[in-house]
């Protein structure tokens, strides 16, 4: 857990995060919040995307991960953790319908990819550690990703 509070922390121009709930964070770091907010202040441009509780993408994940609608709850808990940044300088929120294929944690130029398996929730998938070593590379494969889910995403309102 430490590797990704570590992760936000050293950020010092952008912190992403692509999920549907992913309330481990809150759960094992309840300052998460106040952590982005500082980070955000700093200068950090800070971008969250979680999962659309009523999107048909989440709720047949529930399904294929027999996690059943506790998906939609967790997203809904999420964005109940995350909702008192909206309005924070340098923070944006928004949800998604997509299907998510992986998790991405991304802080600079790192990044934690959670690539999703079927039928396994995504804490008992693997994850892996990626730096930026190279333009076009595998890292900004998945920033590609990120941004193109972003095009596609709602602002959550104050």
């Amino acid at each position: 857990m430490s590797a990704y509070i570590d992760l936000f922390r050293q950020a010092r121009q952008r912190i992403d995060v692509l999920v549907y709930a992913a309330v481990f964070l809150h759960e094992a770091y309840p300052r998460l919040a106040e952590l982005l907010a500082d980070q955000a202040a700093e200068g950090c441009e800070v971008r969250i995307l979680l999962g659309d509780a009523d999107s048909l993408n989440v709720q047949q994940r529930g399904r294929e991960e027999r996690f059943g609608h506790g998906i939609e709850s967790r997203c809904r808990l999420a964005l109940m953790h995350f909702r008192p940044l909206v309005g924070t300088p340098g923070v944006r929120l928004r949800t998604h319908g997509t299907t998510l294929y992986n998790s991405l944690y991304r802080g600079d130029d790192q990044m934690f990819v959670n690539c999703h398996v079927w039928g396994v929730n995504a804490y008992g998938a693997p994850v892996w550690h990626l730096r930026r070593c190279e333009e076009g590379g595998m890292f900004d494969t998945y920033t590609d990703s990120f941004d193109a889910v972003w095009g596609s995403s709602q602002p959550v309102e104050e």
